[in-house]
């Protein structure tokens, strides 16, 4: 038997009550989050990962946060290594909001849906998660209609990203977690600028930048993140060279350097370095031990 022709579940009037009604009770019940989309870098095809990925834009929408009693996932835990914490959340924003916030046309968003990879930045708890997942079929077509995106999402990792959003915040991710060379400059003529980028230019022409997080120039102490060469690979600062910055136009010569990859006080990463006890002999890592 035919169904009904009298009744319609896809009525367009209906189905925009129903979507002001979430969205209204999106900004009673829910929080002001920061969208933040990636921006690829240098994809590795292979492994289907982009290590050095930027977040330039950041876009503040309300999302409901449906861990009322906390956050899921595996919580704080206590391992030989110190304390790793996994912690989980979902978050659900109405797809018209989205929409005409986050993707709208004249921004740098060009898929339709909130994309796996991407940041949301909670203030609530100061915490960064990234999305995991995204489901859009939820609640199921109740209107024969979509209203909502909820996003499985867990606590974000940094690992050297790049993050200019103009929102402190979330910016200073980076000066406190980012691999930090700190140099001891000579010569130095002008004020380096928290933010610009610096270059040197190698012996075999090749040009290594990076992007200043501190400058003090009563002992003329240079620190630098995200250092890389232009030819992709990896490459130490060298001493005796000028290096010179490109907003500023101040200069001065790499008189030393050391590598900073200590996030916390408490860290003892040095007792790892020229240690005895591991064993890197072994040609095979695979195969059985001679």
């Amino acid at each position: 038997m035919a169904r009904n022709l009298y009744f319609s579940e896809a009525v367009r009037s209906e189905q925009r009550l129903y979507e002001d009604i979430i969205i209204e009770s999106l900004k009673m019940y829910g929080q002001d989050l920061y969208y933040l989309p990636r921006t690829i870098v240098n994809e590795n095809r292979i492994f289907g990962e982009d290590v050095p990925s930027k977040f330039n834009n950041s876009y503040k929408i309300e999302m409901y946060i449906e861990n009322v009693e906390g956050f899921d996932g595996e919580g704080d835990l206590f391992t030989r290594f110190g304390v790793e914490i996994r912690d989980e959340a979902t978050f659900v924003v109405s797809r018209k909001r989205w929409n005409t916030t986050v993707g709208r046309s004249n921004n740098e968003i060009t898929g339709e849906r909130p994309r796996e990879g991407d940041l949301i930045y909670l203030p609530l708890s100061n915490s960064m998660f990234e999305i995991m997942h995204v489901e859009h079929e939820q609640p199921f077509y109740q209107l024969a209609n979509l209203p909502t995106f909820k996003m499985r999402c867990q606590l974000f990792e940094y690992s050297d990203e790049d993050f200019d959003t103009d929102i402190a915040a979330i910016d200073g991710i980076e000066q406190t977690s980012a691999y930090e060379f700190d140099m001891v400059l000579s010569g130095v003529t002008g004020d380096f600028t928290i933010g610009e980028r610096v270059e040197q230019i190698l012996g075999d022409g090749t040009i290594l930048s990076a992007e200043v997080s501190e400058w003090v120039s009563s002992t003329n102490s240079l620190s630098v993140i995200h250092l890389g060469g232009n030819d992709g690979k990896f490459h130490l600062p060298v001493t005796g060279r000028t290096i010179t910055g490109q907003e500023s136009n101040a200069s001065a010569t790499v008189s030393s350097f050391t590598e900073d990859n200590q996030l916390h006080g408490n860290e003892q990463n040095s007792d790892f370095e020229g240690a005895d006890f591991l064993d890197f002999s072994e040609s095979n890592p695979f195969g059985d031990p001679n």
